[in-house]
């Protein structure tokens, strides 16, 4: 029991202290007022682009908050639409946000990366569900974001794709909110649907699916295995081994 305990000590914080170290030996970040905004090129372009879209995007979180977090967020274009709605829960303000525009920005100056994606037919089907549930969201108002446990952006990405089961996304490891839970003892499916979890309000938990594979949660941090794409996860570091295909 000793030795479990000191392995799973060594497995949670050891991580986060590399993270950590990479943080304070990289170059400071600009202020955010000054951060880099640009596109990187994920996104494809609705003017070559007709068929509808959906995408789920991450990034790490804006200076120390990324050693521990990422923000992720949702992006649907229509068929034939000359415009992408991009769905964003942030901290100030109203929490969920929709605008128009391209979906692949830069976080804060952070590259972000595609989590999922789902083109033509099969979007299309997702994108009636997607707006329903985003209508149905019941923490989008005036002061309903909370950092740590939740609900935050990687709740509303992940209460979204429990609503709508093709949204198959594996969140990352460090998605803090992601299993978040308003009750102290819930039951519910995995983000993916393909699997099921139990969570104590988002302060820890354990999960199983065949997307996430055997996840469990401290703190909003995961520590994890995905064998069938073999992989561990960890907090701070995210995931480490064979990437997840993001394409549906």
């Amino acid at each position: 029991m000793r030795f479990a305990i000191i392995a799973l000590l060594i497995l949670y914080f050891g991580p986060l202290l590399a993270q950590f170290a990479v943080y304070a030996a990289s170059d400071p970040q600009a202020h955010w007022s000054r951060a880099d905004r640009s596109q990187v090129g994920l996104a494809p372009d609705p003017a070559k682009e007709k068929a509808a879209v959906v995408q789920i995007y991450a990034a790490r979180a804006y200076r120390w908050r990324g050693v521990f977090a990422v923000h992720t967020w949702l992006a649907i274009k229509g068929e034939n639409a000359v415009n992408y709605t991009r769905y964003d829960v942030i901290g100030w303000g109203r929490a969920l946000r929709t605008g128009i525009g391209q979906p692949d920005s830069r976080w804060v100056g952070n590259e972000p990366m595609v989590l999922f994606e789902a083109r033509g037919d099969a979007a299309a089907a997702m994108i009636p569900k997607i707006k329903a549930a985003v209508a149905k969201y019941p923490h989008g108002g005036r002061g309903a974001y909370t950092l740590w446990p939740g609900p935050n952006s990687n709740s509303f990405i992940a209460a979204i794709a429990r609503e709508v089961p093709g949204l198959k996304v594996a969140l990352p490891p460090i998605a803090i909110g992601k299993d978040y839970a308003p009750d102290w003892l819930s039951v519910m499916e995995t983000p993916s649907n393909t699997g099921w979890q139990i969570s104590f309000a988002g302060y820890a938990g354990l999960g199983i699916g065949s997307v996430e594979g055997i996840e469990l949660h401290i703190l909003g941090q995961t520590l994890g295995i995905d064998f069938l794409r073999p992989a561990v996860k960890l907090p701070g570091l995210g995931r480490l081994g064979l990437s997840r295909s993001p394409v549906l």
